[in-house]
């Protein structure tokens, strides 16, 4: 029973230690340009959000958010986003591997005249971290995450590390 108790408060305090040490990363890397919003938000049921997934497709494939629309990162192009998201007043919400070229993304987003638009704090690793399932290819529920390098790989607590 002790053993069982201390496995739970050792992995409530990991999941906690790894969104503060995100939290650190993000301040580091992001100016805060594009508001946050958490994966418990975006996860609500009554959620409405669009949600574009700003990671190179090798990475999408292996894991995505259900219905994200991948738009890249290297190869991002407004024009392709403008023709699937013509309502520039709809909640938008992109996502990369832990936060960072997602807020790239979003700034090019409200250049663009989208006014909605929200970086998912903690990316597909704070989703997947906090239990929420990610889907492959084929659109099939799966624990491979792809981490985008072995360096980055330590962000990610939960699920299978793919690079």
């Amino acid at each position: 029973m002790k053993k069982t108790i201390l496995l739970i408060v050792l992995f409530i305090s990991s999941i906690g230690f790894a969104q503060k040490n995100i939290s650190k990363l993000l301040k580091k890397y992001n100016t805060e340009s594009i508001p946050y919003i958490s994966v418990q938000e975006l996860a609500l049921p009554d959620s409405e959000a669009i949600i574009l997934d700003s990671r190179e497709i090798k990475e999408y494939e292996v894991s995505h958010i259900k219905n994200a629309i991948q738009v890249g990162y290297d190869h991002f192009d407004i024009e392709a986003v403008e023709k699937q998201v013509t309502d520039k007043s709809k909640t938008l919400v992109v996502y990369c591997s832990v936060g960072i070229r997602s807020e790239d993304i979003g700034e090019k987003l409200k250049e663009a005249g989208y006014t909605n638009v929200y970086n998912l704090f903690g990316g597909v690793f704070e989703w997947k971290n906090n239990d929420f399932t990610v889907y492959d290819t084929d659109d099939e529920p799966t624990e491979n995450v792809h981490t985008f390098s072995e360096e980055w790989s330590k962000w990610l607590t939960s699920g299978k590390k793919v690079f």
